[in-house]
């Protein structure tokens, strides 16, 4: 991806590891993403990194709703994932309003 790119973190580096955005579906460094988990069939965010089956995405809205709009978690947790849009969009942004 060029330097350009729309995220931040999303250039090349090298052979760091990326991560696919299931949202935006562009690669970026796992630093400029956000590990998703499945906790009892419920998407939350996965600070601790705790291993298994994840999904990574762009701590912004956008990505958040182009992934809901896709059902790109039901793919990317190869089953049924619930997804609280709106408490996950307040998780990745930290605020409460739109951003």
């Amino acid at each position: 991806m060029a330097a350009g790119g729309a995220h931040a973190g999303a250039e090349r580096r090298g052979s760091a590891p990326e991560r696919t955005c299931v949202g935006c579906g562009e690669r970026a460094h796992p630093g400029g993403l956000v590990r998703l988990r499945l906790v009892g069939g419920q998407v939350e965010v996965d600070r601790r990194r705790s291993g298994g089956r994840g999904a990574w995405l762009h701590p912004g809205a956008e990505c958040l709703s182009r992934a809901v709009r896709r059902k790109a978690f039901a793919r990317a947790f190869r089953g049924a994932a619930a997804v609280d849009g709106e408490r996950l969009r307040r998780q990745l942004t930290g605020n409460g309003g739109r951003d």
